[in-house]
């Protein structure tokens, strides 16, 4: 019911930025609690990050937390994550998700609606 594409990954060097963007779509945005992830090369699905429908609190894991942020603008139907002092383990496929309803959590079975991804790589 929701369609979701992301846009924004690329190349960056270490200690740089990307912020990417998830447009949302078929749905009432606002209905939806959102959620960030990324598959490393030969790695398992990871979740790093989430937000509440209204945006009203979000979650990070440790592993970006303090240099990631996640953030919403239903108006606009548009997820966010910014991305700052970007590791080379940061590189990975990142994917976002949904879920119907007003909060979120870390399980990635949580998620009923997933984008297509983007990729980062981090090298120099």
């Amino acid at each position: 019911q929701v369609q979701l594409v992301e846009s924004g990954g690329g190349l960056a060097q270490p200690g740089g930025s990307l912020r990417l963007s998830c447009a949302a779509s078929g749905g009432t945005f606002s209905n939806y609690a959102m959620a960030w992830a990324r598959q490393a090369p030969g790695k398992g699905l990871e979740w790093i990050s989430g937000i509440y429908a209204d945006g009203s609190d979000t979650y990070y894991a440790d592993s970006v937390k303090g240099r990631f942020t996640i953030s919403r603008d239903n108006a606009k139907n548009t997820l966010y994550l910014q991305m700052n002092n970007l590791k080379p383990d940061d590189t990975a496929r990142y994917s976002c998700a949904a879920r119907y309803g007003a909060t979120m959590g870390d399980r990635l079975s949580e998620y009923n609606y997933w984008g297509q991804g983007t990729q980062v790589t981090v090298s120099s």
